[in-house]
């Protein structure tokens, strides 16, 4: 259905001509974010780039007076079809929002545009002398995305997800109004924390234009331990102790080897650690050589107490990036065949029964279920794939995959919910995890979401369809 033309002239006259397509294989491109399956994607009616603020509020104002569904898209990494429009609706791309607003070395702020990369995000903090912890995986996401997101990542064990480091934020409303919500504080019991609303909701609320960051001292040293084990059961079971023994890393990540087969043949190189079926990848930051390596050897012994073999000390930062780029590696290494990336969340306790009961669920229906994760935090990534799998080399395709791929969803989320734990640890719910959202967390506090959405946006135009 065509737009109408009215509303076509007025965000022509707003943005200009260049800034707005409404026909065209361009509109493809914003379809659908990274989620594998394309029969999510929904072909936008328009896409609108505006260069400010104040041109998103108007653009906005022209959606909530002709009632056209609004999403927001940043960089379209995400992997749950949080920014695939609405049918008949527009997307807003905030790719021309992408400045630095201010720096504040006293308070340790940095407030930008959500348009920028988080590539760009940490090359501007860095010049600062600062340091900005989050790191969700890919830097080319945007950081008003990684904030609707909550976006987690590695490092949320020491440091949490980005959520800790927003304290404050501008918003346009689903009727173009623009709101200040936070600012350099630290502490605020001035009302409602409304800000808090916003990260997290997927642009169901509003639309993130800017954020204020809160910034860290960049850690002085840090080392990346890689401990073997004979399953990765038992390398999983020796997380409570690693948290147990007074050092807090910055990452607990643990991989099975059969993983890593596909990362190994990608990057033309091998995982440290040739013994054993799994790996637990830790990192360690701190003020210090002294006081990290103080850490990494009783870390050490920690982990060969707990069964692990030969534990790795990579002090060489140019060996600990070799090692991370292999983890980070494992999802495009299996990205060819994979139908969907789980990111449920359970008690750090649960994460080994859970890993058992994937294995479990491969046995019972004959399909390839690589799994890995952060495993200090709880949050477990399991690849659904469509083919076969075995020593890094893909096999043919699995019969029946698309029903065997419903079942095996199901049966994973059920039992991350059973275990105490949550169907998204950081993806974000979207439209791919919307119908299970109920059933994770109750029908009660999912109300309490349609009630915050009605009453913010009560005609229904921002980002519909996504979370409730």
């Amino acid at each position: 259905m065509a737009l109408p033309e009215k509303w076509i002239r007025r965000v022509t006259e707003l943005v200009g001509e260049k800034y707005v397509v409404s026909e065209g294989s361009t509109l493809e491109a914003y379809a659908h974010d990274e989620f594998a399956l394309e029969s999510i994607a929904v072909l936008p009616r328009a896409v609108v780039m505006p260069g400010s603020e104040s041109e998103v509020a108007d653009v906005v104002r022209a959606c909530a007076d002709h009632g056209i569904a609004v999403t927001a898209r940043g960089g379209g990494t995400g992997l749950s079809g949080g920014c695939n429009p609405a049918p008949g609706g527009v997307v807003i791309s905030l790719g021309r929002l992408n400045r630095v607003v201010d720096t504040d070395t006293v308070d340790r702020t940095i407030a930008v545009q959500a348009g920028m990369t988080l590539q760009q995000l940490y090359a501007e903090v860095k010049q600062l002398g600062l340091f900005f912890p989050p790191h969700p995986g890919d830097e080319g996401a945007f950081v008003g995305g990684a904030v609707a997101a909550n976006a987690g990542g590695a490092r949320a064990v020491k440091y949490g997800t980005v959520r800790r480091f927003v304290c404050g934020m501008r918003v346009v409303l689903p009727d173009g109004s623009v709101s200040v919500l936070g600012g350099k504080l630290l502490k605020s019991s001035t009302g409602f924390h409304l800000k808090d609303l916003f990260i997290g909701s997927e642009g169901t609320l509003g639309i993130i234009t800017e954020v204020t960051l809160s910034l860290m001292p960049p850690p002085a040293y840090s080392t990346t331990l890689v401990a073997p084990f004979d399953s990765i059961h038992n390398a999983i079971e020796a997380v409570p102790a690693i948290m147990q023994s007074g050092s807090i890393p910055c990452a607990v990540e643990f991989i099975e080897h059969t993983v890593l087969k596909c990362a190994e043949k990608k990057l033309n190189r091998s995982w440290p650690a040739r013994s054993g079926t799994a790996s637990l990848m830790i990192i360690l930051d701190g003020k210090s050589e002294e006081t990290v390596m103080e850490d990494a050897e009783a870390l050490a012994g920690v982990l060969e107490e707990a069964g692990a073999g030969d534990v790795l000390v990579a002090e060489e930062s140019a060996k600990q990036a070799e090692i991370l780029e292999m983890r980070s590696i494992l999802y495009e290494a299996l990205r060819e065949a994979t139908v969907e990336l789980f990111d449920i969340c359970v008690p750090v306790s649960q994460i080994a029964g859970h890993v058992d009961f994937v294995h479990e669920l491969e046995q019972r229906h004959g399909c390839c279920l690589p799994t890995y994760g952060h495993a200090a935090d709880g949050n477990v990534h399991t690849h659904s794939l469509r083919r076969k799998l075995a020593e890094g080399e893909w096999g043919e395709e699995l019969p029946n995959w698309e029903h065997v791929h419903e079942t095996v969803r199901e049966e994973i989320y059920r039992d991350a919910i059973a275990r105490g734990g949550v169907i998204s640890g950081e993806h974000g719910i979207g439209t791919v995890k919307r119908d299970f959202l109920i059933e994770s967390v109750g029908e009660v506090q999912v109300e309490l979401m349609r009630m915050i959405k009605k009453a913010i946006d009560p005609r229904g135009i921002m980002n519909p369809g996504k979370v409730v």
